[in-house]
């Protein structure tokens, strides 16, 4: 049974998805605005295992949510709610550290499959139980600690959002391959492959100022014209 965080202001959706959550045999809490949301996964005490986060919230809308959750050192699994389909709200929604998201009005069938996807789907802060391979990982003058969500150089340590290892991570179990964006859309998101966004560029760009020595030239996370990107020790 996990845990769910419903964090939804509209009273009869709130309801709708804690009754039907429960059914499926969670146990599911919910909050009302976005301050309540922020305190409730900053505290140590509350286990939570995925967060069902809706953007317009009163009092601090659920970016600042997912940002200040991220800031704590919180990566539990958000799939983030929109209201509208707008490609700038769903990319700043995965920057800010969501992992998924729906656009509402959505399919209940689909919101279940998005939970259950993102509950099986393992995490490497061990939470769920330990990921096989190395809990460290080091190239050039990096090293990654995947039970830490750390990536260190000489120019200081990042802590890095749960989709920002993720990608990381997927490249570079396929070193020396090229591996199209789609196919990065679909293993860490848990998107379809033909999602419209820009979105892995944008964690490629920020993933390049944290470890390559000249991001404008970079040498471990090279684009593959037309593809999508290859790592590179």
């Amino acid at each position: 049974m996990a845990h769910l965080l419903i964090v939804e202001d509209e009273s009869h959706i709130a309801d709708g998805l804690k009754f039907n959550l429960e059914a499926e045999g969670h146990e599911a809490t919910v909050v009302d605005n976005g301050r309540k949301a922020v305190a409730y996964l900053t505290d140590a005490d509350n286990d939570v295992d995925l967060v069902i986060l809706d953007l317009m919230l009163p009092e601090m809308s659920g970016f600042e949510v997912a940002r200040r959750t991220r800031a704590a050192g919180n990566f539990v699994a958000i799939l983030m709610l929109t209201a509208k389909d707008e490609t700038a709200d769903v990319i700043r929604g995965l920057e800010e550290g969501a992992d998924d998201y729906l656009t509402k009005p959505f399919r209940l069938d689909e919101l279940l499959a998005r939970v259950k996807g993102l509950l099986r789907r393992r995490r490497w802060d061990g939470v769920e139980g330990e990921a096989p391979g190395p809990r460290e990982i080091r190239f050039g003058d990096v090293c990654l600690r995947l039970d830490r969500f750390e990536l260190t150089s000489p120019r200081g340590t990042v802590n890095l959002t749960t989709r920002e290892i993720g990608l990381l991570r997927a490249l570079i179990d396929r070193e020396g391959e090229a591996v199209t964006r789609g196919e990065l859309l679909e293993e860490v998101w848990g998107l379809r492959p033909d999602t419209k966004t820009r979105v892995i560029d944008s964690f490629v760009v920020r993933l390049r100022r944290y470890i390559e020595v000249d991001p404008a030239r970079p040498r471990h996370i090279v684009s593959v014209r037309g593809h999508g990107y290859r790592f590179v020790k």
